[in-house]
């Protein structure tokens, strides 16, 4: 299967896809597919399976595999299809990208070593290696929160000197640092960076960010390719208007429940109530009980998004 080829650097709205699940270790296939229809009629530009999003870490081997080959399969290089490739073993780590690129991805995102706690030059080191022998560019995904280790920017500027690693994916929720990253990279116009928290889609857009990977694309992918186009267009009141919305929308759907994860539980129960596909949740974690899915739904009727 030929790769759809990622631009260099990747702009746009490049939705970090939920992963439809039947159970703990099977696809809902159905949603699966409906879900990938739904994003792409958004007109976004790219997907991005197996992140954080997508419970990637969570998910067996076997099942990862199962789906690159269904998205990449169904995708059919209509936009490019990033693989996370991130796991506790550098050669599991090599493995899937290997397996990503004989599907047909574009390219594959990786979070760093993941569980132990590891110093700035050793992580450089560790890039230099893996990054050696993936058959597919890289983006970083700077997810402290979760991985224990900042790419720090100097880190990510000495990755860039490889032609091999074309962006990064930031989700630390820190302005301050998507900014420092940006200047950092100045000499590589190549070089992708992209925001996760869609919070900050549009300072981080207006600061030199050329996309976003963001969870609420899953639900309503046109308002995150609208505000993308609104910046770009250098329409400040349109931006402000639809980053409010943005905005609401976050604030309606992710914090519901105390859960930890309520973001994810509250996205995928969303997408549920939508007809989009199925709410599981991967072990360890249960979906959302009927009283937070009521309150989905008041707040997706209050959206707009459901009758």
């Amino acid at each position: 299967m030929t790769n759809k080829e990622v631009p260099r650097p990747i702009r746009g709205i490049i939705p970090p896809m939920v992963t439809p699940l039947a159970d703990r270790d099977h696809l809902d296939y159905p949603g699966l597919e409906k879900l990938v229809e739904h994003v792409l009629a958004g007109g976004v530009h790219g997907l991005f399976i197996l992140g954080t999003t997508g419970e990637g870490p969570n998910l067996s081997n076997r099942l990862r595999r199962e789906l690159i080959d269904l998205v990449c399969r169904q995708v059919a290089g209509r936009v490019p299809v990033l693989v996370g490739i991130t796991d506790t073993s550098f050669i599991e780590s090599l493995n899937l990208a290997y397996h990503a690129g004989e599907a047909g991805a574009g390219a594959v995102v990786y979070a760093g070593p993941c569980y132990s706690p590891i110093a700035q030059a050793e992580l450089l080191s560790h890039l230099e290696r893996l990054v050696r022998e993936l058959p597919l560019p890289a983006y970083l995904y700077n997810i402290p929160s979760h991985t224990k280790v900042s790419f720090a920017p100097e880190t990510v500027r000495f990755a860039a000197d490889s032609p091999q690693v074309i962006g990064i994916k930031d989700s630390s929720g820190d302005l301050g640092y998507f900014r420092s990253i940006c200047r950092a990279c100045a000499g590589r116009p190549d070089f992708a960076l992209l925001i996760g928290p869609e919070e900050l889609l549009a300072d981080a857009l207006r600061a030199g960010g050329h996309g976003g990977v963001c969870g609420g694309a899953n639900l309503h992918p046109q308002l995150y390719v609208s505000l993308y186009n609104a910046v770009r267009a250098d329409r400040p009141d349109e931006t402000a208007l639809l980053q409010d919305r943005i905005q609401r929308l976050a604030e309606r759907v992710y914090q519901v429940g105390e859960d930890q994860p309520s973001y994810l539980k509250g996205l995928k129960c969303a997408l549920s109530l939508l007809g989009l596909c199925s709410d599981v949740m991967s072990e360890p974690f249960t979906r959302f009980g009927e009283s937070e899915r009521k309150a989905i739904g008041a707040h997706l009727r209050d959206l707009g998004l459901l009758k």
